[in-house]
């Protein structure tokens, strides 16, 4: 199985070393130190030699950041962790605040006025120590780079960095070949007026090199670096025990291969009297550091591989359609056998085991293996449902019981896509309440399902397309509405998403979710998935601009049970028919009787 389902660690231990480290902190002269959930690339998937955030304070959730003071400490946390990073840290010795509320460079110039507060420069973005700094300055205080991360000082039996086994993503698959990608970002890198770039972020190595991993948890990533010229070979710093002979014959033929720790000192030759480019988004701001050092000359370029990463080709596209049709069968072939066990009989471990096994099946039977799930699934019962990134354990598991909602949120990695689905499914009868925030959730999803918007839209610009019904009701959800997805890379990945912080345009290929939810903390949880692709829209009579719409990829029903029928328009109702006939007519062919059978009930017009 790919996922884990042992017990997250023992906060117990947090205050000794949240001490030990304020030991360590005060012999450096300094008065704090920030710990963010973060490694040197600045992703959110991290190996678990990285994990310092966790294993200082027992938090692991996929963002957030923590400040050590002398006197006290806090975390902070967005809208999806509220409530569990209550449940994983020690109150008595960090206070959980929200970062929405109180964002880290407030809570430095309000807590930390006139300190000394110390950072791993490998660990924060240049943007982000440019405006810290400033923020410490203004204060009275500063802020401090130090050479080595003080909580590895006190971290004994820290894990060592992953080695897992590299492999090539062939052209077929990804679309466009290494080599033409390369010439794509060296063209970007010479239109910047820069020499050099450094590409940091995993993903966009994985993209332009068509080279996949096993670093980190469920997401196909070989943790390097790569410096790329605007003319001449790449080099790409790697791990050689990642790589076999055939895979390091394919990246020999495209870059000079190179020993990690030989990347600081050559960073350093390649940029005296150069202008290299790094993204201040992405790039740790120890690199600017290196690069000045050695006198060469830091020129802001967005990563050059992030947008063509996010714009899918034809190759990827289809890859992505044949995956969500297998993930289709999978989740049909669970939704059908879970309705067809007693409620309390299941609980959430069992119910997540066995729709990791109908996935396995469905990529066996099409050939296409398996490689992970995409995230650890989401298995919710009850209230548990309410907790927006809940990780069933062995502690935390329950029983569906009868009267309450199930939500599953869940995805895979298929050698040809990546998939994400969340669905909210009644345990026996469920409470009208419940319909009737289901189905105001419902109408934000077909809200953006049924979007059509000018070129330039951004996400920020539709997302209230999501929320208009919950808010009419008084309610609302504090995650965004959706996050861009890889190709058989990260499920979450950047630039394009639907959020408050969307400022992304959205633009044909881009492949975003749709995920509105509503959570009622100590009942339950209710969010439905689908992921859309962006696509340009056909005409319409008498418009006078060309428009962008979405193609929606996942296929699996919404379930009839939970909606009411009275709360949605007759052009929603139209959506939601024509939807699920859709997925009955693609899927129901290739399932048993007993499935086809279910589906073709599940999916009666309504």
């Amino acid at each position: 199985m790919f996922q884990s389902f042992d017990n997250p660690g023992d906060f117990s231990q947090s205050a000794a070393r949240i001490d030990a480290l304020r030991g360590v902190l005060k012999e450096a002269g300094v008065d704090g130190f920030i710990v963010p959930r973060a490694d040197e690339h600045q992703g959110e998937y991290i190996p678990p030699s990285a994990a310092r955030l966790e294993w200082l304070t027992g938090f692991s959730g996929s963002a957030g950041v923590a400040v050590v003071l002398s006197d006290r400490a806090a975390i902070l946390v967005d809208g999806r962790y509220t409530l569990q990073v209550r449940d994983q840290i020690d109150l008595g010795a960090v206070t959980p605040l929200s970062s929405i509320e109180t964002p880290l460079p407030a809570y430095l110039e309000s807590e930390a006025a006139g300190l000394r507060i110390a950072y791993d420069p490998w660990l924060h973005t240049i943007s982000e120590v440019e405006t810290l700094g400033r923020i410490m300055a203004a204060t009275g205080g500063a802020l401090v780079a130090l050479e080595a991360n003080p909580v590895d000082r006190i971290w004994t039996d820290r894990p060592a960095p992953p080695k897992g086994r590299a492999f090539l993503h062939g052209d077929n698959l990804a679309g466009k070949s290494a080599a033409a990608k390369i010439g794509d970002v060296q063209a970007a890198i010479a239109a910047a007026k820069a020499d050099l770039t450094v590409l940091t972020d995993p993903s966009s190595i994985a993209w332009t090199f068509n080279i996949r991993g096993a670093d980190v948890a469920h997401t196909p990533l070989m943790l390097a670096f790569a410096i790329v010229p605007a003319t001449g070979r790449p080099r790409l710093y790697v791990d050689p025990d990642k790589l076999d002979d055939g895979v390091s014959g394919q990246l020999s033929s495209l870059a000079e291969i190179r020993p990690p720790e030989a990347f600081e000192g050559e960073l350093g030759e390649h940029a005296k009297g150069h202008a290299a480019g790094l993204d201040p988004h992405l790039a740790a701001s120890w690199l600017a550091t290196i690069v000045e050092a050695a006198g060469g000359r830091v020129v802001e370029l967005t990563d050059p591989a992030r947008l063509p990463r996010a714009i899918k080709n034809d190759g990827e596209l289809a890859g992505s359609r044949a995956a969500h049709r297998r993930d289709g069968l999978a989740m049909v072939r669970f939704l059908a056998w879970l309705d067809r066990q007693a409620p309390g009989s299941l609980d959430e471990i069992a119910a997540a085991e066995r729709l990791e096994a109908f996935r396995a099946e469905a990529g066996e039977a099409a050939g296409v293996a398996l490689a992970d799930i995409s995230f650890d699934t989401i298995s919710g019962s009850g209230p548990n449902g309410a907790i927006v990134h809940y990780r069933v354990n062995r502690e935390t598991n329950r029983r569906l019981g009868a009267g309450e909602l199930f939500l599953i949120d869940s995805g895979a990695q298929y050698l040809d896509g990546t998939t994400d689905i969340t669905r909210t499914v009644p345990i026996g009868e469920p409470d009208p309440l419940a319909k009737t925030r289901f189905t105001q959730v419902l109408k934000g999803m077909i809200g953006i399902s049924l979007a059509r918007f000018p070129k330039g839209t951004r996400g920020v610009d539709i997302d209230v397309l999501a929320r208009i019904a919950l808010w009419k009701a008084g309610c609302d959800y504090a995650h965004g509405t959706g996050h861009g997805v890889g190709a058989f890379l990260a499920v979450h990945e950047g630039p394009q998403s639907i959020s408050r912080r969307g400022m992304a345009v959205l633009q044909p290929g881009m492949i975003v979710s749709n995920e509105p939810g509503y959570y009622k903390e100590g009942a339950f949880g209710i969010r439905i998935e689908n992921l859309v692709v962006v696509t340009e829209a056909e005409a319409i009579a008498g418009g006078d601009l060309p428009m962008h719409g979405f193609e929606t990829l996942t296929l699996a029903p919404i379930d009839r049970r939970l909606i009411d029928r009275t709360l949605l328009t007759d052009e929603e109702l139209g959506w939601l028919n024509a939807y699920h006939a859709r997925v009955r007519d693609t899927l129901a062919a290739d399932l048993a009787a007993e499935d086809a059978t279910w589906l073709e009930a599940a999916t009666r017009p309504v």
